[in-house]
């Protein structure tokens, strides 16, 4: 029986962990063809493996031109086209505007914003090239609602969201898609490291599950089948939206 992305090429950035191994993972089971992008290798070799191997590795920095070049090439070398990019790879530095550093800033915007640009526009001819396509960015509930500590992080996300909406516009005609998923709080890599970090990690935890009134923070599951949604035809006149899957976050 076909999975829903049969034939369908996905590329998926920051796919060794979290909520890109639960998207690529959901790909794979659908019957896509998955390109794993990442910095750390053997990160990348242990998602290909829960995914019975059949994914394709591609280590790549997501900041680098050059190296994104290299995977879209590769990618259609191997599977012929590239229908599906979701844009995943990101960093969080906590911290107010006056608390975090410049460098801090800097590379926030490089990964968040920048590396996500770089992405779409690279991929874009190959969408083309396959008669249209969907770039699913993951962007955050803190790219449309503000919180403490939080000032470099959620301006980062915002900037996603615009450029969502605009690209969007842009690309509709070429039916090309482009939406935005916009997490709460998902225990991840990432998440578990604000958790540790904070002076009462037991407390910080169960205040992150208290904002969520559904009762519990979420996993990477909860968001891949979003993600699958926005990457079949299923969701062929869904463009410029911005998604929340976040426990009712943004309800309260």
């Amino acid at each position: 029986m076909a999975g829903r992305l049969t034939r369908k090429t996905a590329i998926v950035t920051g796919a060794g962990s979290g909520i890109g191994r639960g998207i690529a993972l959901a790909f794979a089971r659908e019957g896509a063809n998955v390109v794993l992008v990442g910095r750390r290798k053997a990160k990348l070799e242990e998602t290909a493996q829960a995914a019975d191997g059949s994914c394709l590795i591609s280590s790549a920095d997501v900041t680098q031109p050059y190296q994104i070049a290299e995977v879209l090439e590769q990618a259609a070398q191997h599977f012929g086209e590239i229908h599906v990019l979701v844009n995943n790879a990101g960093l969080l530095y906590p911290g107010t505007a006056e608390q975090i550093t410049e460098a801090q800033w800097d590379e926030t915007f490089n990964v968040n914003v920048r590396g996500l640009w770089l992405c779409s526009r690279a991929v874009l001819p190959y969408l083309r090239k396959a008669n249209g396509g969907s770039i699913i960015n993951i962007a955050s509930v803190l790219g449309i609602n503000g919180v403490r500590l939080r000032a470099a992080y959620a301006a980062s996300k915002g900037a996603v969201v615009l450029l969502t909406k605009c690209m969007a516009v842009d690309h509709g005609v070429e039916k090309i898609r482009v939406n935005a998923i916009c997490p709460g709080f998902v225990e991840t890599e990432l998440t578990e490291a604000v958790i540790k970090n904070a002076p009462d990690p037991d407390a910080a935890l169960k205040q992150r599950i208290a904002v969520h009134p559904i009762g519990r923070v979420g996993q990477p599951e909860d968001i891949a089948g979003l993600a699958v949604y926005l990457a079949s035809d299923e969701s062929s006149w869904v463009t410029g939206a911005t998604l929340p899957v976040d426990g009712g976050y943004l309800a309260v």
